[in-house]
């Protein structure tokens, strides 16, 4: 039984109580009680010892155009230009860094609330600014919509990756020819595309593409310079109100007297800023670096020693400044030129190559069980563990499609894709599973360009299954 000063205590606190839950008289009593904090939820945290080893090698020296800034357009405008800014209305909108040689486009914009009464277009213009006749060579190529249009037979509809993924197999899209003629002073467009988001929610969608070039005088095998743009302009209507895509004089109009796309990205945080909020924002620019090959083996030795029974070995891939799992490093490509208002490194990576070979030896004196995986920790700066969550059903922030050249258990030798789909902290299966018999060194070739929209930094994560 309750005694009648206890009861009484009790009312006067539950009043008391009530009475803090109704301090917003704008919010019915009922509404505040059911948003009052409930049981902290049992912690799903997973902490699971791991060797996080920085990833050996480096970045090549091959320039890529790396054009992801403004993110989300809403007008017209330049959206990376290598001309110069002579005789440019808006000289800020160049940046006058001709290539040569082997180069590569990555090239990512969104639109969004688009006018149903407007399509906008990408345009890529290039220019010969020699006194010979040169060649553009194009060897892999893609260019697609992030999202698929209503009725279209994408069997997926919405995907970031696939022009990267079609360039990890080998792909040259039809839409581009495999060697382009530019005569001195010539001026031609190599992809002239829209981004189409009729019938889609909020008039979204966005367009991805991925090229490798090469440029060479005519007849022979030196580099020869080359300008070239990324432009967005809005398709005109002809006669019959049906809208068209811009003509080759009309972007040459736009690269002569248009502005910046717009609107601009947030302002990034300089690197030398090391404490607060850091924002790192998108790219526009010349990046060194297309490819990051490397082997992963222990230092001065040929092979990739297995870790004991039960323990894992992880190399951090596509760390950036603040997130580097403990390693310290970062693999954040430098960029050679940019616009100042946009990111200072090419953060994530996008589009780069990752050829990661292990030479997998088994020192012991009894078979053992490997597995392959690339994972998604949550982040830390502790090179001991890696920690996940049980429970993770957070947004994908890494997809893209990831291709495994090895030797079989039968020693057969095998190559699959498989596309790889992670959430922050998700708990993943491996991607390869080997039978590895004593004193026996086999080698798994793991390979993917880091995919566009993903979120770094990941891990590629050996483990030795436990007896």
């Amino acid at each position: 039984m309750i005694n009648k000063l206890t009861f009484i205590t009790i009312l006067s606190f539950t009043f008391l109580f009530l009475i803090g839950c109704t301090k917003n008289d704008n919010i019915p009593l009922k509404t505040q009680l059911s948003q009052l904090p409930t049981t902290k939820p049992v912690d799903n945290k997973i902490n699971r010892p791991t060797e996080v080893r920085p990833l050996p090698g480096k970045l090549n020296n091959i320039p890529m155009i790396n054009s992801n800034s403004p993110e989300w357009l809403r007008d017209e405008g330049i959206l990376l230009s290598t001309f110069s800014s002579t005789e440019k209305a808006f000289p800020h909108a160049h940046l006058g860094y001709p290539l040569s040689g082997k180069f590569e486009l990555f090239d990512h914009h969104y639109i969004i609330n688009q006018p149903e009464s407007k399509t906008i277009y990408l345009g890529f213009l290039v220019h010969n600014p020699n006194k010979k006749a040169i060649s553009l060579n194009i060897s892999e190529a893609a260019s697609n919509l992030i999202i698929a249009v209503p009725n279209s037979k994408s069997k997926n509809p919405l995907d970031g990756s696939r022009a990267s993924d079609a360039i990890l197999k080998g792909v040259r899209d039809s839409y581009f020819p495999s060697q382009i003629t530019l005569q001195p002073n010539e001026y031609k467009l190599i992809m002239n595309k829209s981004i189409d988001t009729l019938g889609l929610p909020r008039n979204l969608n966005g367009r991805s593409s991925h090229i490798r070039f090469e440029s060479k005088e005519i007849g022979s095998n030196t580099p020869a310079l080359i300008n070239f743009a990324s432009l967005a302009m809005y398709g005109k209507k002809d006669s019959n109100g049906k809208i068209q895509p811009p003509t080759l004089t009309q972007w040459r109009q736009l690269l002569e007297k248009g502005d910046l796309a717009k609107p601009r990205d947030k302002t990034p945080t300089p690197p030398q800023k090391t404490e607060g909020n850091l924002i790192y924002s998108r790219v526009a620019g010349i990046q060194q670096g297309t490819k990051w090959q490397t082997d992963l083996t222990n230092s001065g030795k040929n092979y990739l020693k297995i870790p004991q029974d039960g323990k894992s070995l992880s190399f951090v891939i596509s760390t950036i400044r603040k997130s580097t799992l403990g390693t310290n490093q970062i693999q954040s490509a430098n960029l050679l030129t940019r616009y100042p208002d946009t990111a200072y490194e090419a953060h994530g990576n996008y589009g780069v190559h990752y050829d990661l070979t292990a030479p997998l030896f088994n020192p012991y004196s009894q078979p053992k069980t490997v597995t392959v995986a690339i994972e998604t920790s949550l982040k830390s700066e502790n090179n001991q563990v890696l920690s996940f969550d049980s429970k993770s059903d957070s947004s994908a922030v890494f997809s893209g499609l990831v291709r495994l050249r090895y030797l079989d258990d039968a020693s057969l030798p095998t190559e699959s894709y498989i596309t790889v789909k992670q959430s922050r902290g998700q708990v993943v299966k491996p991607l390869l599973t080997l039978n590895l018999k004593p004193q026996e060194t086999r080698k798994v070739r793991v390979d993917f360009l880091y995919p566009p929209d993903s979120t770094p930094p990941q891990v590629l994560t050996f483990t030795t299954n436990p007896n």
